[in-house]
């Protein structure tokens, strides 16, 4: 399918990569200006010729890229990073401290990600080259970035990882929110929350949900889902859900339940309550591709109570989750 190239407000469009045949699954943003192109994430490696295609249908030249800024490093959001740089020799990639590393030498992210994907890593990511490292930013919470007529803050918000941004546009109010505002497909009353493992923390990202309702923003541009107009519902439900999630799969752990057993009381409740809410299953593919599904979900929060309650009886070792020992493990 072709990307769906939509102009959000002036010089900024969102660009719907169709990923796997989903729309929504993952969306990049592009603000436009006279000093060049941002795009903020990149999709993964897999997704450049509709990248490519997608700022041809905004109206402009791929060679107009000049800034390319990531809220974290997971393969759906900046695993196209190295190919662009090798392709954009004027282009520089911003991206959080904790995360710039492994940008650099994306040895461990890749070899954390090939322990999920086994033989099916290059066929959905593509081939995640190492950036250049004089062309790496390293971002630490509130450093600004110029994007022309805008300006974007960083705002660290770790919880769904601990390499996180959001970026606000302090010019319109908007917050690009990657992963920690959860997944919304087509404005549907469901918000998902991707718990991948490594490095979930469960406080933090409440914190993080705090930071951004401070911000009063006017819309949230999702990777996963694009444009939000009702941020304070959108959050509700977003941490509703997260602790809910959470605290049933605690307690299952507590229990004795096994993973792949609580996958499926965890599918099942949240499949009932998905048709519950949005009446269709539509939209069903894009969740599921956004998300990684919900064994991903769980194996996160395994990890997290691993973490901080190891002395429970039920918990798994870390070393049993997929990817649990690499900080920087490749997932939505």
């Amino acid at each position: 399918m072709e990307p769906i190239v939509q102009e959000l407000e002036p010089g900024v469009f969102s660009i719907d990569l169709v990923f796997r045949d989903a729309p929504q699954a993952i969306l990049v943003y592009l603000i436009a200006s006279r000093e060049g192109l941002t795009l903020i994430e990149t999709g993964p490696a897999s997704t450049i010729d509709a990248l490519r295609a997608g700022i041809a249908a905004a109206g402009f030249a791929f060679e107009q890229v000049t800034q390319l800024v990531v809220t974290h490093i997971h393969l759906d959001h900046a695993g196209a990073a190295g190919a662009l740089l090798a392709a954009l020799p004027n282009a520089r990639l911003f991206v959080h401290r904790l995360g710039a590393p492994h940008m650099i030498d994306p040895t461990r992210l890749l070899a954390s990600a090939g322990r999920i994907y086994g033989d099916q890593l290059i066929p959905l990511w593509g081939e995640t080259l190492p950036c250049p490292a004089e062309r790496v930013i390293p971002l630490d919470d509130g450093d600004l970035i110029d994007a022309g007529s805008r300006t974007l803050r960083a705002v660290a918000t770790p919880g769904h990882a601990s390499h996180h941004h959001a970026f606000h546009d302090v010019t319109s109010g908007a917050v690009y929110t990657g992963d920690v505002a959860g997944i919304r497909i087509n404005s549907r009353p469901f918000v998902f929350p991707p718990t991948p493992p490594p490095d979930v923390d469960l406080g933090h990202w409440r914190q993080s949900i705090t930071r951004l309702r401070a911000l009063r923003p006017s819309r949230l541009y999702l990777t996963h889902g694009g444009p939000v107009y009702d941020p304070d519902w959108h959050f509700d439900d977003l941490l509703a859900r997260l602790f809910l999630w959470s605290g049933l799969v605690g307690a299952r752990l507590q229990a004795g339940d096994t993973p792949e057993a609580i996958t499926e009381m965890l599918m099942q409740l949240g499949e009932a309550e998905f048709f519950t809410t949005c009446g269709d299953a539509s939209t069903q593919p894009a969740y599921r591709w956004a998300s990684g599904g919900y064994r991903m979900s769980v194996d996160g929060l395994v990890r997290y109570f691993r973490r901080h309650a190891p002395s429970a009886s039920g918990l798994l070792r870390a070393d049993d989750v997929p990817g649990a020992a690499n900080q920087a493990a490749s997932s939505s």
